[in-house]
């Protein structure tokens, strides 16, 4: 019987309408979760994209943008989620929040950085020798070029966190990861089906933020540079594969 197996009682448990309605259920934790990650990704934004953008605009400081990203992912989230909840922080969101931050900054500040190295130099001589000061030729000419580059570097560090906010429950921070941690609490024999179901719907949420993104990094592409990421995308595969 379908209620035997844990993908079968993740069915019916998917299918009860309380388990959705009801305070706690699934659109409360994912009201939650969306608001975790959606927070956690604008304060990487906030942090990451002005160092990115100006180390690439000064055309110094690779070493330490690749120093930054190993740095940040070296630190295991879990591990933050531990240390945060017991300085000023406290447990709940806060803590959270700022340690899923520190996750998404790599690819946020890799991609803002290298998003502004990869404008054609003529472009900024051209700009300055409109009279444009280095901050005038930074908001108006190398920001806007590296939107593309800026929304590659949004939809990684998104789809992470979303997949990763699922450790928010360690620390009662809410989220999808509650239904989960909830079902474990109950033991697998029991809540077995609850504890899939959680994880199918965090699975799920990342791969619908992937879609959305990448359909917005797209409409944000010029067509020259979507047809040049295409051929290098083919060529890292080719090679990929004859390794």
């Amino acid at each position: 019987m379908m209620a035997d197996n844990p993908i079968g009682q993740a069915v019916i448990w998917l299918n009860d309408p309380l388990n959705w309605t009801n305070p706690g259920g699934v659109l409360d934790r994912l009201g939650e979760h969306l608001w975790i990650s959606g927070a956690a990704v604008v304060l990487g934004c906030l942090v990451a994209w002005p160092i990115g953008m100006w180390l690439g605009h000064a055309g110094r400081g690779g070493g330490a943008v690749v120093l930054i990203s190993n740095l940040t992912l070296a630190i295991p989230t879990v591990a933050l989620l531990t240390i945060l909840p017991l300085t000023f922080l406290g447990f709940g969101k806060p803590p959270v929040i700022v340690a899923l931050a520190v996750f998404a900054v790599p690819p946020l500040l890799a991609n803002a950085y290298t998003g502004v190295r990869s404008i054609d130099p003529e472009a900024r001589d051209a700009a300055r020798g409109m009279g444009l000061s280095g901050w005038q030729v930074l908001g108006r000419v190398e920001l806007p070029l590296a939107v593309p580059y800026l929304a590659a570097g949004f939809r990684t560090a998104s789809v992470q966190v979303v997949a990763t906010a699922a450790l928010a429950s360690f620390v009662n921070g809410g989220g999808l990861g509650q239904i989960i941690s909830a079902g474990f609490g109950l033991g697998t024999a029991v809540a077995g089906g609850q504890i899939l179901a959680g994880g199918i719907l965090v699975a799920l949420l990342a791969i619908l933020v992937e879609a959305v993104l990448a359909v917005v990094e797209r409409a944000v592409t010029p067509k020259p540079l979507r047809k040049a990421r295409g051929r290098a995308a083919r060529r890292a595969a080719a090679a990929t594969g004859s390794a």
